[in-house]
């Protein structure tokens, strides 16, 4: 009887293991099923296209939730559990995201990783100031204004090429750039000092030692160029004028310098009448000889380029004939000349 009833409770238990791993093997093969269907069939619950923006600092629970009720993805759980598994390592970054075909989850987390967000075009022109460059971005509803100043003072970004620098003037780099919606101050003033570095060449540093310029000085002189012309053939000249003024110990009697010193103190009120061009600062250049103490403006390449090649002329003097060009003289009789000609008879 013993005997019986242990064969008995032997039969009993493997019976028990027996549908026990039954239905563990049937409900893996339904979950492994639902996986598969669930994360790797590409899926698409939505019509036509669909715009989602990540915000920045959002949890995976959160961007899943996200998906799911845009109907991105068909699942929240297996979302999770795909990406704790096998992209526990991948940053999902913030932005607006264009979604328009069918996407498996691995594509969706991929996307979001490799940050493939809708960029925005930017555009920032030559000779424009640290405060403008704020502005204009504000107006364009990415960075604020005040977030912006902030970040161009920390010149840690520039120490090994500017040590004397106190905020990123000259360094902002104009060009059209692509950023994500909700890029920061600080990621953008990164990216145009990145620009800066890679324009101002390892040849352009070695030009600036031949011609006696550091690199700030080269900034600076180019930033007085921007100011001075939008023509790119007249650049060469205009920095001929004040290479040969900075050999001969000669103010550089710049004007767009008495202007950006009236700016810096809020004073400047349109027009440059001779009370403000005694405005008494260093960087105005017609009081005080050589370059001003910094960059004016952020320049482009082409007046970095002027600044560090210059034209070989004996020309010391230019007055602009009209909106784009300008007449050079060698002596001060023949500039008096062409003021009277171009600018004193032009106002009569």
């Amino acid at each position: 009887m013993k005997n019986n009833r242990k064969k008995s409770n032997k039969a009993y238990i493997k019976n028990l293991f027996f549908i026990f791993f039954t239905i563990l093997i049937i409900f893996l093969l339904i979950f492994g099923i639902n996986f598969y269907k669930k994360v790797f069939k590409p899926y698409k619950g939505y019509e036509n296209t669909i715009i989602v923006e990540i915000e920045r600092g959002s949890s995976v629970s959160s961007i899943a939730k996200l998906l799911q009720e845009k109907k991105i993805i068909t699942s929240y759980f297996y979302f999770k559990l795909y990406y704790k598994l096998f992209f526990k390592k991948y940053k999902l970054k913030s932005g607006e995201y264009l979604f328009d075909h069918p996407m498996t989850i691995k594509c969706v987390i991929e996307k979001l990783n490799k940050g493939k967000a809708i960029l925005y075009k930017i555009t920032i022109k030559e000779g424009m100031t640290i405060e403008e460059i704020a502005e204009f971005l504000e107006t364009k509803h990415c960075i604020k204004y005040n977030n912006f100043i902030r970040e161009a003072r920390n010149i840690n970004l520039i120490k090994e090429i500017d040590l004397k620098a106190t905020d990123l003037e000259g360094y902002l780099f104009p060009d059209t750039y692509f950023v994500r919606k909700n890029t920061t101050s600080e990621e953008f003033t990164k990216l145009m000092i990145s620009k800066f570095r890679k324009n101002f060449s390892n040849s352009m540093r070695w030009r600036a030692k031949d011609i006696n310029l550091t690199p700030r000085e080269v900034v600076t002189l180019a930033s007085l160029i921007e100011k001075e012309t939008s023509s790119k053939d007249e650049r060469f000249l205009i920095s001929s004028v004040f290479h040969n003024r900075l050999k001969l110990g000669m103010p550089m009697g710049c004007d767009p310098t008495i202007i950006y010193a009236l700016k810096k103190e809020n004073k400047y009120n349109g027009k440059l009448g001779w009370k403000e061009l005694k405005f008494d600062s260093p960087y105005n250049t017609r009081l005080y000889k050589g370059l001003p103490p910094g960059p004016i403006c952020n320049p482009g390449l082409y007046s970095i380029e002027a600044a560090l090649f210059p034209a070989n002329t004996k020309y010391l003097y230019f007055v602009a004939k009209d909106l784009k060009n300008h007449h050079f003289s060698k002596s001060l009789k023949e500039h008096n000349w062409a003021v009277k000609k171009f600018i004193i008879n032009r106002s009569k």
